[in-house]
């Protein structure tokens, strides 16, 4: 009977599994069927008479049947039992597996059957973090590929690569410093030796850990790297309720996380950049959208700097928010990142700009300039930076970014670059309409810029904008070498008869800042002049001479002085950017070459986009 029945079930199997359709979830239901059927055929010679007893299909829309042939079955009057059957067999083969199971461990020896425990709690345990990993962060799965250039060759010159390894070692100094008696602070004070805290980062710790990873990696240096990975796997934590300023946690911190996972392919560090960017992002609650400096981000509550022109925000920092959160979105999968960035590109396109120049004060909650103070140096500076990276980053294909810049550079050209009477041309600040003719450090950077986005220039202006971006250098020299120290002031005046140097006081300090260096590396990335790697290496020789203390590195409070008076602060930025740029300037081009690569404004490399990349899309498994 068995044998008969058997071709007729098994076409039902089949159709019970593709066109079963009562309210109940089929696929779990017709697992069900198999295992009851599996387990005791015998259920069938059982309810055979039901064949021809159930009523006609459709005849009850809550009790359908299907027809098979000239019968038909009533799933409905014979589940019940063929659950009980499947339960039976499964609490059976549940009984005689354990019954194996125990047969087995008695046979075995008792430091087997410990190991076997450990094996089973270890197991246990990793499943559990891997679940927790995975669901806490939500992140689609990305295959990892070796960038290019996240290594480049020795240089080939023999002096070129001693003045690279002595950078090396300046790192290596100041990390091990670092490491000795601040390990897991922001920052070191080196004279001190001990931890030294900002409040602009809160209770965030490891500024400086989290701003090294990426030299530590391109340096090659692997020991250090990885126990810098380590802390951040097992001790960067976000949750603190304390105040942070949005613009330095977004460049050090999120900056650095990107870059390090773009670099070495490890997933903490995509994990914790994102995990720290959903954190930001209620600084963009404004009536604009235009962020706050400032956020506590445990409450999510902002507010702006006290000083800044009646509430406004600052240009430079809801300026310089661009890459890294584009790249949010691009290893997230999740659009809100750069929506938020692409969202204050249209508050400033609806704005009129006095003589095409970006004010530095912008209220979140009226949508209109504050004071209007225009300065490419603080307060503008990295602004005017990411319009061009962006359009770099893009694979050049944000044609809103590139526009944005160059129209920005021509009113720059045109009201702020001045030329002295000794012929140093520099790029004044401007106040209501008049100028001031000073120029600070942080403006220095501009030399590098006009250079990177020569290529892109307007109606044939490449080689001007290069000449732009040698001028600024050659003045930003000037200011060096026109001191005790031959390191450069905060910032340079050019009145009464005064040129490239600091009059007052207050402008005297240096505090390892990276700007002058910045624009040798790029000029000499994109000119191969050999005298921007002679300005670097007096710069570094300077560097060695006056800031090098036992401890690590120190800012000095006045570089006209023939005696150091050290601010006994190493910046979290001389390791991220200043030995960083300085490595690169004594380095092959093959090293984070900038067709892949652009830099955050701290110097953190981030990759390109490139719109014919496979790697530029997310790759779900």
């Amino acid at each position: 009977m068995i044998a008969t029945l058997l071709p007729w079930w098994l076409n039902l199997q089949a159709i019970l599994i593709n066109r079963f359709s009562c309210r109940e979830q089929h696929s779990s239901y017709a697992e069900l069927v198999s295992q009851g059927f599996r387990a005791h055929s015998r259920l069938l010679l059982h309810h055979k008479h039901f064949a021809n007893q159930c009523l006609p299909p459709n005849t009850d829309q809550t009790v359908r049947c299907i027809p098979m042939k000239r019968n038909c079955l009533c799933i409905n009057l014979w589940r019940k039992e063929v659950e009980q059957a499947a339960l039976l067999e499964r609490i059976r083969a549940d009984h005689e597996r354990a019954l194996r199971e125990a047969k087995e461990t008695l046979q075995k020896l008792p430091e087997e059957i410990r190991r076997d425990i450990r094996q089973d709690k270890e197991k246990l345990l990793q499943d559990a973090r891997g679940r927790k990993e995975a669901g806490a962060s939500g992140l689609p799965q990305r295959l990892f590929r070796q960038p290019v250039g996240a290594v480049g060759q020795e240089p080939a010159d023999p002096t070129v690569r001693q003045r690279r390894d002595k950078i090396k070692e300046m790192m290596k100094h100041a990390w091990d410093n670092y490491k000795r008696y601040a390990w897991g602070l922001n920052e070191l004070k080196p004279i001190s030796k001990q931890g030294h805290s900002s409040n602009l980062f809160g209770n965030i710790q490891g500024a400086t850990i989290v701003d090294a990873l990426d030299t530590l990696y391109i340096m090659e240096m692997k020991e250090e790297f990885k126990e810098a990975k380590e802390w951040v796997e097992k001790n960067l934590d976000f949750n603190v309720n304390a105040e942070i300023s949005v613009f330095e946690v977004n460049i050090r911190f999120v900056g650095g996380l990107l870059s390090a996972y773009y670099l070495s392919g490890e997933e903490v560090f995509r994990k914790k950049a994102v995990e720290l960017g959903e954190k930001l992002l209620p600084a963009f609650n404004t009536p604009t959208g235009i962020p706050w400096a400032l956020l506590n981000i445990k409450s999510g509550i902002g507010r702006n700097w006290p000083w800044a022109s009646g509430g406004s925000s600052i240009l430079a920092e809801f300026g310089t928010l661009h890459l890294e959160f584009v790249h949010l979105t691009h290893l997230s999968g999740n659009p809100v990142f750069a929506e938020k960035v692409m969202n204050i590109r249209k508050v400033l396109n609806r704005l009129d700009k006095p003589e095409g120049l970006y004010p530095n004060y912008l209220n979140p909650s009226s949508g209109q300039w504050g004071q209007h103070h225009v300065s490419i140096g603080g307060l503008g500076d990295s602004f005017y930076e990411y319009l061009l990276k962006a359009w770099l980053m893009s694979d050049k294909t944000d044609e809103e970014g590139k526009k944005m810049y160059y129209d920005a550079v021509q009113a720059i050209e045109t009201h702020l670059i001045r030329k002295s009477s000794g012929g140093l041309m520099y790029i004044a600040e401007w106040k209501g309409g008049l100028l001031e003719h000073k120029m600070g450090h942080l403006t220095c950077f501009a030399g590098g810029m006009f250079a990177l986005g020569a290529d892109g220039a307007p109606n044939d202006k490449t080689g001007h904008h290069i000449e732009l971006g040698a001028e600024i250098a050659r003045t930003c020299h000037e200011s060096y070498d026109r001191t005790s120290m031959k390191l450069g002031p905060e910032a340079f005046r050019f009145d009464g008869g005064v040129e490239a140097i600091a009059t007052r006081q207050n402008e005297k300090y240096y505090i390892l800042r990276p700007e002058v260096i910045e624009t040798y590396m790029y000029m000499w990335r994109l000119t191969h002049d050999p005298k921007y790697r002679q300005w670097g290496w007096e710069a570094v020789e300077a560097l060695e001479k006056h800031c090098r203390v036992d401890g690590g590195y120190s800012g000095i409070r006045d570089v006209y002085n023939n005696h150091e008076s050290h601010d006994d602060v190493q910046q979290s930025f001389f390791l991220s950017e200043t030995l960083k740029y300085l490595y690169l300037l004594f380095s092959e081009d093959d090293l984070l070459p900038f067709e892949h690569w652009v830099f955050n404004t701290e110097a953190h490399p981030l990759p390109v986009l490139h719109k014919d990349d496979g790697n530029n899309e997310e790759n779900q498994k």
